[in-house]
């Protein structure tokens, strides 16, 4: 992860400071303009150190709208080179992987590569390493799938295994930048939630990939249900929204969550939540959330000897559904 860099200041932040910088009782949101501004700044590392602190505890405490976001999220876009898809009949989808497992094994790897066995070109990017947390990143190199340094590996990757991994510093370095902060101030910033929202791809045809959304307090699902339908360039390519297992968009073993497609302005629930019965059968999870025992966990379902567990299971099947639908997921 790029190490955080001081800064000079060339943007002047103290009027945005002085709208979201009264609390969570007394802020008042950007215009989606302003946001995108703000933001845009914050990339190009035009705010000096001091000036970005105060940002970014200021959105901590207050929170983004949908609108900050939606500005936030075209600043950000305007960083990646975007990414063309293998010409399948499947459009492309995109995993999003920034927290890593802490007290369950992480099983995004596991998502990914039975997305592609079904033919679907999947990109999972995230961060590399993280203390205390087991990342996607460690679990792909032990199943022999190695970081993308480029689009050109992301996009051959593709093409071979219909699987690659790119650390967010492939795709975004300014994003890289902003989010290695937490090491710095010990909290998230927005950059957490916007790197979970990208859209990374282009497609041949003009289909645009497929996005896991996930959320882990109730209150961001109102601004990211919100943000997908009102604001039809955050939301080109549509969206699957649940909420995430420790932040993680594959789906939970211990639990059914909702599953809401949010595509054109709609939101659809396509999974509902389930709560899961007493007398259900027992799932066969990884003894430990160690990379080494999970990834030899994801090479005994993948080759049949442990079955998948049902609830991701379910989430490979709506997935197909979407992004081929003329195919049906095992």
């Amino acid at each position: 992860m790029t190490d955080p860099v001081s800064r000079t200041a060339s943007f002047r932040c103290a009027p945005f400071i002085k709208e979201i910088g009264r609390g969570p009782n007394g802020a008042r949101a950007l215009s989606t303009a302003d946001a995108h501004a703000l933001y845009e700044a914050m990339l190009a590392g035009d705010v000096s150190d001091v000036e970005l602190g105060a940002v970014l505890l200021a959105y901590r405490l207050k929170g983004e709208t949908a609108a900050e976001l939606a500005g936030m999220l075209s600043a950000a876009h305007a960083t990646l080179t975007p990414l063309s898809a293998p010409p399948t009949a499947s459009r492309p989808v995109s995993i999003p992987s920034y927290n890593g497992a802490r007290k369950q094994a992480n099983l995004t790897p596991l998502l990914a590569l039975l997305l592609a066995r079904e033919g679907v070109p999947v990109l999972v990017h995230g961060v590399t390493d993280d203390p205390g947390r087991v990342t996607s990143a460690e679990i792909f190199s032990l199943l022999g799938i190695e970081q993308s340094r480029n689009s050109s590996d992301i996009e051959a990757a593709l093409g071979i295994r219909r699987v690659a991994f790119a650390p967010i510093d492939t795709l975004s370095p300014p994003m890289a930048r902003l989010l290695a902060l937490r090491r710095v101030l010990g909290v998230r910033n927005s950059s957490h939630t916007l790197v979970k929202l990208l859209q990374p791809f282009t497609h041949p045809e003009g289909h645009h990939a497929l996005r896991l959304v996930n959320y882990t307090h109730p209150e961001y699902r109102t601004s990211l249900s919100e943000l997908f339908q009102a604001f039809p360039q955050a939301g080109i390519g549509g969206a699957l929204l649940a909420r995430g297992t420790e932040g993680e968009a594959v789906a939970d073993t211990r639990r059914q969550v909702q599953i809401d497609w949010l595509h054109d302005g709609l939101s659809e629930t396509l999974v509902p939540a389930q709560i899961r019965a007493d007398d259900a059968p027992a799932v066969m999870l990884p003894e430990s959330r160690d990379a080494d025992t999970t990834a030899q966990w994801i090479d005994d379902v993948l080759a049949g000897r442990i079955a998948v567990p049902e609830s991701i299971r379910l989430q490979v099947a709506t997935i197909v559904n979407i992004v081929a639908p003329t195919r049906a997921a095992v």
